[in-house]
């Protein structure tokens, strides 16, 4: 029996559908008509339905008539289930198979020689993780800065983390304060946490990191991510699960929506707002950071002009010096009251 793949019914959907409800609409249509000829625009999507067996050929009255489709239906989509479950219990035999390598990996002082540290690259780093993840067995801890986290990735995460949970898993993710602001982390977020997971986000800038049952410990090794490094050394491990912790308490839970809360997010963003300008650094940095995007940087600037009464970037600075704004939330609430002249 033939299976049809998803070419065939990319082109079904686009030119057989159309060709199909003329005929029923007619009646049939006669084995002579032009749009059947060899050549035609039609023709292809007639072939398609022919061998589909949703038009058969009337002899008597050579007239080609449409079949009913969901006597057709069955023919086509059960070949498909059956591959379906064909593969399925395929992977999973494969994945049993791999059961005792990945022991074996995870057993060796120093697997295959390489020493503590692998590297990964660019393609290569997404297989890694969800194989990670997939064999994830106690505990998942990630830090994920919103730069670069885009609805496709955050999509394919769902699905590897939500597997980890409904297996068992304790997960608890990171990030910062901006990621409040973006309907797809919501999503995630609101997926992960209904599975039992933990989210917190935190104001101050801080890199991806990923770690599995506190044994190994993914970190990105170039700013732009397509070099990875997974780390076993475990003094090494131990220590980036103490910047994950200490991260973690000073962090505030995602769904935490009451208005202090809010204000407080909004002040320690404000805050870290003037430490960047105070420091020098350029927007894409100071953006990056932050979490946000240029743009959105750009207006924490304007409103701190507007604040003190700045028109540049310079006065800013100046104001800000003389009147004693560091940075820091709890100074400047006694040093940040405008000048009395």
């Amino acid at each position: 029996m033939a299976v049809f793949g998803p070419e065939d019914r990319a082109a079904f959907e686009e030119h057989c559908v159309a060709l199909y409800e003329d005929m029923v609409a007619a009646g049939g249509m006669a084995a002579d008509d032009p749009r059947l000829a060899e050549g035609a625009d039609d023709r292809p999507a007639f072939d398609l339905l022919v061998q589909l067996g949703l038009v058969s050929l009337d002899a008597d009255s050579a007239t080609w008539l449409p079949e009913d489709p969901a006597a057709v239906q069955s023919r086509v989509v059960t070949p498909l289930s059956t591959e379906a479950g064909r593969l399925l219990e395929e992977s999973s035999q494969w994945a049993r198979a791999f059961g005792p390598l990945r022991q074996a990996w995870r057993r060796a002082p120093e697997t295959g020689g390489r020493g503590p540290f692998t590297y990964l690259r660019g393609a290569a780093i997404g297989p890694y993780i969800g194989g990670l993840t997939a064999e994830t067995e106690s505990e998942l801890l990630t830090a994920q800065p919103q730069t670069g986290r885009d609805p496709q990735t955050l999509a394919e995460a769902a699905l590897r983390d939500t597997a980890a949970l409904a297996r068992g898993v304790r997960m608890r993710t990171l990030y910062q304060h901006s990621a409040r602001r973006s309907a797809v982390t919501h999503k995630y977020v609101a997926a992960v946490t209904g599975l039992g997971a933990e989210v917190r986000t935190l104001d101050e800038f801080f890199n991806r990191m990923i770690v599995v049952d506190r044994r190994v410990v993914v970190i990105p090794a170039t700013d732009d991510n397509t070099l990875a490094i997974a780390v076993r050394e475990p003094s090494v491990v131990a220590y980036l699960v103490d910047v994950f912790e200490r991260a973690w308490e000073r962090a505030r839970p995602f769904g935490n929506r009451e208005s202090t809360t809010m204000k407080d997010i909004a002040e320690e963003q404000r805050a870290m707002t003037i430490r960047m300008l105070i420091e020098g650094h350029a927007d894409p940095v100071s953006a990056k950071r932050l979490g946000v995007s240029p743009r959105t940087y750009a207006g924490y600037v304007a409103d701190l002009k507007a604040e003190h009464d700045a028109d540049t970037r310079f006065q800013l600075g100046y104001l800000m010096g003389r009147r004693g704004v560091q940075g820091d939330r709890a100074l400047d609430g006694e040093a940040g009251a405008p000048d009395q002249e």
